[in-house]
């Protein structure tokens, strides 16, 4: 469904409106975690590629804990934020290293 659509309901039951508007609500909700960790993710890589060591110290441990709650929420699978949390960790220790 395209961002922002509107849920074609056929039937007129009770049941089927409320699965209706309970799966806008859920879509909206997920949006929302999505787009708070994608941001978060996007702040720590714009300090690690501008070699900011501090900086992105202080940004990965908020973003680590944003990528846990989208995945206990089900907004992003196990494995998907797994492989995030490690790049992001690979690349501030990379830039650690090339300091020292």
């Amino acid at each position: 469904m395209a961002q922002g659509q509107a849920t074609k309901v056929k039937k007129r039951k009770k049941s089927v409106l409320k699965r209706a508007k309970q799966s806008i609500q859920r879509a909206e909700v997920n949006r929302a975690n999505r787009t708070r960790v994608r941001t978060m993710m996007k702040r720590l890589r714009t300090a690690i590629t501008a070699g900011d060591q501090a900086a992105a110290a202080n940004l990965l441990q908020p973003t680590l804990s944003a990528i846990d709650k989208a995945i206990a929420k089900g907004v992003l699978h196990e494995n998907t934020g797994n492989r995030y949390k490690s790049r992001l960790s690979l690349a501030l220790h990379h830039i650690q290293a090339a300091k020292k």
